[in-house]
């Protein structure tokens, strides 16, 4: 890892720069594959998947026998495991439920709002060398709390043409409505456009790598919503001397086994645990059956020491950090001031593997520093909040002349004339 020694505020920029591509470099390609499938449909779909996922396949779409098959296969601890994370994640979305609005803004002025969810739901699930059904359930679930009629999940097939069992299985317990072999730009194509095969969503769901989330960007020029940019995995580590410099070093390891294009950061008040934290690194490094990516993702990562508090909170809020833990002596004074996360995870006993599956909350989070205008996925992600009036007679009369008196201000007669004729109606 990369160590830097209290840089200077003018470096911050250079120093905290993701190793990802910019949306020009992808976007001519995401754009072709685009194109085509809004004209060609599932052939396109079956062309793209053969050359990007060596495989060609007869149907899209998983067949009921074959989720049967999956879920026969899935062991029962692991079923165990699921359904308690499952559980967790219920009870901690079901708890964002909110009642109705309703306020009287004046005199016979009733004003209120209530939430509708999205019908149409697009969910893309991650496929390539670690099989995500762990985001299924941080999509499928709230999406299913929220009242989602249609619920579809696209994930990429592996080179026999078939979906992991245990994401197959995790779909069919969390109510997916329809499973299609389909990854990468042209799985969001494919739920951007519909096709004979898939159905049009109005807002599509899930991380994926760089050129996914390009296509996410994209499918929002063609009126398709999404949850935010979420593109590779990314962690930031504040840590004192009162941190474990093992845990610490787990937890960057966890993030960096994701891809070679993840980042993982450690800032820390403390030279020494910054030390101990790099020995950690190279011991347990050695041991992970995914040490060929760590290592890459290591090599775009920074060991960064501040001698100050207050400087390292505002380095931390300008990087805005998809994950964060924190592990320090004087917790409260970084919490009261964060302002740009994803999410959060306090003390030396919450891994960011607890977010990731089990504690709760959810892990579909902004990276790439767009936490700063981005929140995490949550039950309101999969809603819209509609705005209802309902304005007696006596309220028209309280309010009418502020109306046409602001109208007759901006030049717009008609809006006047509209509250005119009912104050005219009501005065004979």
């Amino acid at each position: 890892m990369n160590k830097v020694y209290n840089p200077k505020r003018e470096d911050w920029e250079e120093l905290l720069k993701r190793p990802t591509q910019t949306v020009s470099d992808i976007e001519s390609t995401v754009n072709k594959i685009f194109t085509e499938v809004q004209g060609f449909g599932d052939a396109i779909l079956l062309k793209y998947t053969q050359k990007f996922d060596g495989v060609a396949l007869d149907a899209i779409q998983v067949s009921e026998s074959e989720i049967r098959e999956a879920s026969s296969s899935v062991g029962t601890e692991l079923k165990n495991a699921i359904a308690a994370a499952k559980r967790n994640i219920e009870a901690f979305h079901n708890a964002q439920k909110t009642a109705k609005v309703e306020v009287e803004t004046a005199p016979g002025v009733l004003c209120w709002q209530e939430k509708r969810p999205i019908q149409k739901v697009g969910l893309y699930i991650p496929g390539g060398s670690a099989p995500l059904f762990s985001t299924i359930l941080m999509l499928a679930v709230p999406a299913n709390i929220a009242g989602c009629k249609d619920i579809v999940l696209c994930t990429p097939p592996n080179h026999e043409g078939k979906i992991h069992p245990t994401i197959l299985y995790t779909a069919a317990l969390c109510g997916v409505t329809q499973i299609f072999k389909l990854g990468g730009i042209q799985a969001i194509a494919g739920m951007t456009f519909g096709t004979e095969s898939i159905p049009k969503v109005y807002k599509i769901f899930g991380p994926g790598n760089q050129y996914v989330t390009v296509a996410k960007q994209i499918a929002t020029k063609y009126g398709v919503a999404i949850d935010m940019p979420a593109g590779p995995s990314e962690l930031l580590v504040m840590a004192d001397d009162s941190a474990n410099a093992s845990f610490v070093a787990s937890d960057l390891l966890s993030q960096a086994e994701h891809g070679t294009d993840s980042q993982v950061i450690l800032v820390s008040t403390s030279k020494n645990i910054i030390a101990e934290v790099e020995k950690e690194i190279e011991k347990q490094i050695t041991q992970l059956p995914r040490k060929n990516i760590a290592e890459k993702a290591i090599a775009n990562s920074r060991l960064i020491f501040i001698a100050e508090t207050q400087t390292a909170i505002n380095l931390i809020n300008e990087y805005g950090p998809e994950h964060y833990i924190l592990c320090v002596g004087n917790e409260d004074e970084y919490l009261n001031q964060i302002i740009n996360a994803g999410s959060v995870f306090i003390g030396n006993y919450t891994p960011e593997s607890a977010g990731d599956y089990a504690s709760g909350t959810n892990h579909t989070l902004p990276t790439n520093g767009y936490a700063k205008q981005y929140s995490g996925v949550n039950l309101d992600s999969f809603m819209k909040s509609i705005t209802f009036q309902k304005i007696s007679s006596k309220g028209i009369l309280e309010i009418g002349e502020t109306i046409e008196l602001m109208a007759e201000a901006e030049g717009l007669q008609a809006h006047k004339n509209a509250v005119t004729l009912r104050l005219k109606s009501l005065k004979k």
